[in-house]
């Protein structure tokens, strides 16, 4: 592994904590070496991630680092066999899980998020995290949408580079923030968007 690839992860894995996105040992990250992925270590504290806490893996076949990886590391393979990702970052926003209890997507109302995600689909499965039935269900969404959240436990995004994925997962946040704050003002929110009656059918 690179220190321009550790560099990343750790920039990463430093600013989900500081954006309060994950707690201290939640979350994971990941990105696809062709055959190969490299992914967070099981437990590893991404704001202080250091060269042991990356661990290669196959992207087919498991390996004896495969005991090291993240419990999520299934669904991370199934994404990368699913779907064109190249990254993917798994964390726990609080006000995108809050929302995820009440909606079955999440339709932002502000400038930003509604620019770069139109609608957030929300997902369930009785089990969570690194199940199978997460592995199945996620890679069939992310071929049409490049974040999906997981009720209850939070969003996967997928980007080229893990900055992309950690975009979408900031505005996703920030546009559930923006959200909760408007439904507490207790006014009719005013339009402003051209267009905004296709955002629920993209």
């Amino acid at each position: 592994m690179s220190s321009a690839v550790l560099e990343q992860f750790q920039q990463i894995g430093r600013d989900l904590f500081v954006a309060g996105v994950i707690s201290s040992h939640g979350g994971n990250l990941s990105v696809r070496m062709g055959d190969r992925i490299l992914i967070t270590r099981r437990g590893s504290m991404l704001a202080r991630l250091e060269e042991r806490d990356i661990i290669e893996t196959g992207l087919e076949e498991n390996d004896a680092n495969v005991m090291l990886a993240s419990t999520e590391i299934n669904v991370h393979r199934a994404i990368y066999q699913g779907t064109a990702a190249q990254a993917i970052v798994h964390a726990h926003p609080p006000y995108a899980i809050a929302r995820s209890l009440m909606c079955d997507e999440i339709v932002p109302i502000d400038s930003e998020g509604s620019y770069l995600l139109h609608k957030v689909p929300v997902v369930h499965t009785e089990l969570t995290a690194g199940s199978k039935e997460v592995a199945d269900l996620l890679p069939r969404w992310l071929k049409e949408y490049d974040i999906v959240m997981l009720r209850g436990h939070g969003p996967f995004a997928i980007g080229h580079l893990l900055e992309e994925a950690y975009q979408l997962t900031s505005v996703l946040e920030m546009a559930c923030r923006i959200m909760t704050i408007a439904d507490g003002l207790g006014e009719q929110v005013k339009e402003y968007r051209k267009g905004s009656d296709r955002y629920e059918t993209w």
